[in-house]
């Protein structure tokens, strides 16, 4: 028999004053019943491009400026610093074009991978799983810093608009931006809708007034346009005569490179593929060309004012008068600030609305982390690169785990590094780059090795070719030049995380090892075929806590034979199947999930009626296996009074806390719960390797109990 994956709450048991306020603050759980609830978590490409978008978008706020400051250079006649300002005119324009290449290039990641899972699944899949594991981790610290350095930068825009005494206190900035990150935590377990909702009047009022400040710039200089061509024209002259054609080039490819800080949220849509409404890939398409637009008209544009309103004159203040502001800030300033018909302030008023609305969105592109991170955390631990837990759901339908540690990771990076966007954003570019590099390394040998099934195989294999060649350039040049500046740390800490996940993967190979020679041991028991029947609540009876139908199962159904002879009468088989990340991508995977539990349970009471038990099973689907499984326990209680509980439990000779990590300890969680209730349950352990004692549990040819 079936149970329903929400049994109805017990009234012996209230939730008490803790758990009430848990629920209010993140929210009732979700019923895995309603045929609408991917419907409702899903997002169309407008919510898609507020919800992912916002990283890309909200990275014209401090990447154009790193590469417009990186425009300056010695004289080699000199030696003094110079600027070659004029050079933000192509800038711009290879900004704008490189965010439409690596853009389109994702479109076809997209077209290929349309489940998700970005740069860990593409580099898995097309270039084997070490060099997925390489992205995966560079990934998941890519996301942490994404939140870092989105909640750092939009705490530099904020301080931007408060006076000079106020920018100074690194304290106050410092608690603002904790608390920012503590509140995307709690709106993230709530669920990934339902945050990008909150967030999109500021979203909204962001694409406004940057589109009044970067139309309204250019516009305001129509004038001056054969002037300042001009201007460029005689200072690339100039330069071609101080640097040469090398030396220039040079000059160019390093702010450009050293800018590469906005281009970092391009990926997030590929990766963000499983929350989107259907059809997915036109869904995600559609976001990618919203983002891609949007982005590089406002990055252009930003460089483009940047020169034309002689931005470049705010490097000639002293130092003091520097701290604390940003470009964008002085660009809005010397737009708008002079503003004041009638003696209304509207200038004033447009300058704080654009940085505000900068600062909010800066802190909504950190959604973005809590978006797609955990959900590659989650991509990971289904491929046991990670603890399996993180791939578990909240009943909120979340990967509760995942957003809880980005968000404790991102606000320990952030005390760590003093909230400096200087050397986030370089962290940042190192491991967006990294991933970069390594999908269209992906898809460049995808599309060469299947060639011969794709006639235009080379328009398709130019534009990721076009695209290695500028991730690795921006790299290089990256790793380079900010090598002592933060870039190191990043390449420290990915490596650090790659050889975690290898001795976590190493860890749960040993164990499917020990396990598959339990199985052997047990699939192809010998039995006496004695056809037991239903169950009979008057008998005394067993019920024991599985999962999939294997050597662990049927080791501890072999194991309560050998403790229990002739005693038992009945098994009642209790399956609870976890949804999790990998399950939970629509109505049939669930409903696929659903009669794999079911057909699982069955072949253990086949098994157990072949050896004489009276069998049966009860079984559920959710998101908490303990919570599941209590309740199942509970219901099979109430119908068979002479009852003791059993569950299997994997010990090792010298259990330490880290293997406590990495296995569940579902078994004593229910046992607790069952205690308190006056149940009895008995913990059977499970020994695995050569010295398993399973033999002894398992005659040739069992008699009746």
């Amino acid at each position: 028999m079936s149970a329903s994956s929400a049994a109805p709450p017990d009234p012996l048991e209230q939730p008490g004053l803790v758990s009430r306020f848990w629920r209010k603050l993140f929210g009732a759980p979700r019923d895995l019943r309603d045929p609408g609830v991917f419907h409702r978590l899903s997002l169309i490409a407008f919510l898609a491009w507020i919800g992912l978008g916002a990283d890309g978008l909200s990275s014209s706020a401090y990447g154009p400026a790193e590469g417009f400051k990186n425009l300056m250079a010695r004289n080699p006649v000199t030696g003094a610093a110079e600027g070659q300002w004029y050079l933000a005119v192509f800038l711009a324009l290879a900004t704008a074009v490189t965010v439409f290449i690596i853009s389109y290039a994702y479109t076809r990641v997209i077209e290929q991978f349309p489940h998700g899972g970005g740069g860990y699944v593409v580099a898995t899949k097309l270039l084997g799983p070490r060099a997925g594991v390489v992205s995966g981790s560079a990934l998941l610290v890519d996301y942490v810093l994404t939140i870092t350095t989105s909640v750092a930068a939009g705490g530099d825009a904020l301080f931007d608009l408060f006076p000079a005494v106020l920018r100074t206190n690194h304290g106050l900035k410092m608690s603002i931006e904790l608390a920012v990150v503590g509140a995307l935590v709690i709106m993230n377990m709530r669920g990934v809708k339902e945050s990008v909702e909150l967030v999109m009047p500021i979203f909204l009022c962001f694409v406004i007034t940057h589109l009044v400040l970067i139309v309204g710039g250019v516009l305001a200089h129509v004038g001056r346009l054969p002037e300042i061509a001009h201007q460029v024209s005689s200072g690339l002259g100039q330069g071609l005569q101080t640097f040469g054609k090398w030396g220039l080039f040079v000059i160019f490819v390093r702010a450009f490179a050293l800018g590469g800080g906005t281009f970092t949220g391009i990926e997030a849509v590929s990766n963000g593929i499983a929350v989107m409404r259907e059809p997915k890939v036109h869904t995600g398409k559609k976001t990618m060309i919203y983002m891609a637009a949007s982005l590089a008209f406002t990055a252009a544009g930003v460089l483009l004012c940047y020169l034309l309103f002689d931005v470049q004159g705010f490097f000639a203040l002293p130092q003091e008068l520097q701290i604390g502001k940003t470009l964008n800030g002085v660009l809005a300033d010397h737009f708008a600030g002079g503003w004041s018909p009638a003696g209304i302030p509207l200038g004033f008023i447009f300058v704080e609305l654009t940085l505000a609305s900068e600062a909010a969105l800066l802190c909504v592109a950190a959604q973005t982390g809590f978006i797609d991170g955990p959900r590659v955390m989650a991509n990971m631990a289904v491929d046991s690169w990670l603890p399996h837990r993180f791939a578990s759901l909240s009943d909120r339908l979340t990967i509760k785990d995942g957003v809880m540690l980005m968000g404790v990771s991102a606000a320990a990076l952030l005390l760590l590094t003093r909230g400096s966007i200087d050397a986030l954003v370089v962290m940042y570019a190192v491991n967006v780059f990294l991933t970069f590099s390594l999908t269209e390394m992906g898809m460049c040998r995808f599309w060469f090795t299947t060639r011969k099934e794709h006639e235009g195989w080379t328009r398709h294999i130019g534009v990721h070719v076009a695209g290695l060649t500028l991730c690795l350039t921006i790299l290089l040049t990256m790793v380079v030049e900010k090598f002592g500046q933060g870039a190191w740390k990043t390449l420290v800490i990915t490596c650090t995380l790659v050889g975690v996940c290898a001795w976590v993967h190493g860890h749960y190979r040993t164990v499917r090892l020990q396990l598959r020679r339990m199985d052997h041991q047990t699939l192809h028991l010998h039995t006496a075929d004695l056809h037991g029947g239903e169950p009979d609540p008057g008998l005394p009876t067993a019920a024991l806590l599985v999962r999939d139908y294997g050597g662990l199962g049927i080791h501890s159904l072999l194991s309560i034979r050998k403790a229990f002879p002739d005693y038992f009468k009945n098994v009642i088989f209790v399956s609870a199947a976890v949804i999790d990340s990998g399950h939970f991508k629509g109505k049939e995977e669930l409903d696929a999930l659903r009669k794999q539990v079911e057909a699982s349970a069955e072949r253990y009471v086949e098994l157990a009626r072949r050896l004489g038990w009276n069998a049966s099973a009860v079984t559920s689907i959710g998101t908490d296996p303990v919570e599941d499984l209590y309740r199942l326990c509970i219901d099979v209680a109430k119908k068979f009074p002479r009852l003791m509980f059993f569950g299997g439990k994997l010990i090792w000779k010298r259990e330490s806390w880290w293997q406590r990590i990495l296995h569940n300890e579902t078994a004593f969680q229910v046992q607790r719960r069952l205690q308190w209730k006056g149940l009895p349950m008995t913990i059977l352990p499970l020994r695995t390797g050569p010295e398993s004692p399973l033999s002894a549990a398992a005659p040739a040819a069992p008699s009746s109990p």
